[in-house]
């Protein structure tokens, strides 16, 4: 089968707008969470992304956008910058595959809290599938133009059935990626009230989120947009462009067993369907971009699914969760974090797994430490995203081959 490149990358990020600048503080390990809503019951913290939307659209077009569209429309638009020069594109050949986990927020906030008065473009902000059309619209996408909602696997979703309509020739071109801005206080009171979200100490915001820690306590909420363009390998050499990685494998699968607990044999049949398609072994994959929730059962399935897979070559994976940072972007996680595995395996440097002063013996991964990032010799690596519901979704990036 063709190879699925790489060429081009964008992101709104909590650290940022400039991927390598956003990589290099993931790098540092560098916070983003802050304390949010303090007119709230129980005390929050998240990870915010700092945007100017008067660089992406006037104050007329901004009428029905939600804030969910407009981090979309820019992470998107950056990422085809990214690209390059992309020569004679059919708008017929070009798809948007993009995910979303639960629309546009702040619009439905601001209807339920607006005193009786709705207002009239509420449902075209708040639908899921707006950002998607949004991008379609900006970059004039005249192909499949397709929303993946499936809670913290929708774009690691998106990703994949773009490679695939590469692959296949349905399209020659996929702006892949997703987004998500779910940070009003209902949505906070809802994931309180789930009792999944960190336990916060004042002074303690930064570092209140601890994946694989013996400490850890749950996760917070981020927002952000990031995209991937992807193209055939050849298409991508014919034109001289620059592909940072191959997305050379992926597996999804469904756990069916709960709606909300996760199940280690549902996730290692993602794992072994990702190596399987790319033809690897689990030895040779490097690095691993834990789904890493900082939640007391998720770590250690996301461990044990690991375990099973790996074997004996566990201690030869490095680990680390970069939600530590930047938080749990739900929908938009796992575009957020491909585009962190594919700059890992282009910089062959990897994001240490932050705030764990004591590991977990049932997590016993081989966590990336902070100051002890390079990885010189790394050749392939994996990106989890494992959602309620029950989908698991595992993408795998090796460097270009030729």
């Amino acid at each position: 089968m063709n190879p699925v490149a790489v060429t081009g990358l964008g992101l709104v990020a909590p650290h940022g707008q400039d991927h390598a600048a956003v990589f290099e503080a993931l790098l540092r390990g560098r916070s983003a969470l802050e304390p949010v809503f303090p007119e709230l019951p129980k005390a929050a913290v998240a990870a915010r992304v700092a945007f100017d939307e008067s660089r992406w659209f006037t104050k007329l077009q901004l009428a029905g956008v939600d804030r969910v569209s407009q981090l979309a429309v820019a992470a998107a638009d950056l990422a085809m910058q990214d690209a390059g020069a992309l020569g004679e594109l059919d708008p017929e050949r070009i798809g948007v595959y993009a995910g979303c986990g639960m629309g546009g927020a702040a619009a439905l906030e601001a209807a339920y809290r607006g005193g009786g008065r709705v207002p009239p473009l509420t449902i075209p902000a708040f639908m899921p599938n707006a950002p998607a059309s949004q991008v379609a619209m900006r970059q004039g996408v005249q192909g499949p133009v397709l929303t993946y909602s499936v809670a913290c696997a929708s774009s690691s979703v998106a990703i994949a059935e773009a490679a695939k309509a590469v692959q296949r020739g349905d399209v020659d071109l996929a702006i892949a990626g997703g987004s998500e801005a779910l940070i009003v206080p209902g949505v906070v009171l809802a994931w309180q009230a789930m009792q999944t979200l960190a336990s916060v100490k004042p002074g303690e915001e930064a570092t209140a989120i601890r994946p694989f820690a013996s400490d850890r306590s749950g996760f917070a909420l981020g927002e952000g947009a990031a995209f991937l363009v992807l193209e055939s390998a050849e298409r991508a050499r014919r034109r001289g462009a620059r592909s940072y990685a191959e997305l050379a494998g992926w597996g999804l699968s469904c756990d069916a067993t709960h709606l909300t607990k996760p199940d280690a044999p549902g996730q290692a049949r993602a794992l072994r369907q990702a190596l399987r398609q790319a033809g690897l072994q689990p030895r040779d994959v490097g690095y691993c971009n834990a789904h890493g929730t900082a939640t007391r059962i998720g770590d250690v399935v996301e461990h044990d699914a690991l375990a099973q897979v790996w074997g004996a070559d566990l201690d030869r994976l490095r680990v680390s969760s970069t939600k530590a940072l930047h938080g749990h972007l739900l929908g938009a996680a796992g575009a957020l974090e491909a585009v962190v595995t594919v700059l890992a395996l282009h910089l062959r440097a990897l994001p240490p797994n932050m705030h764990c002063a004591e590991a977990d013996p049932a997590c016993g991964l081989n966590l990336v430490a902070p100051g002890d990032t390079e990885a010189p010799g790394l050749q392939a690596a994996i990106s989890n995203s494992f959602a309620f519901g029950g989908t698991n979704s595992v993408l795998l990036f090796r460097r270009p081959r030729g």
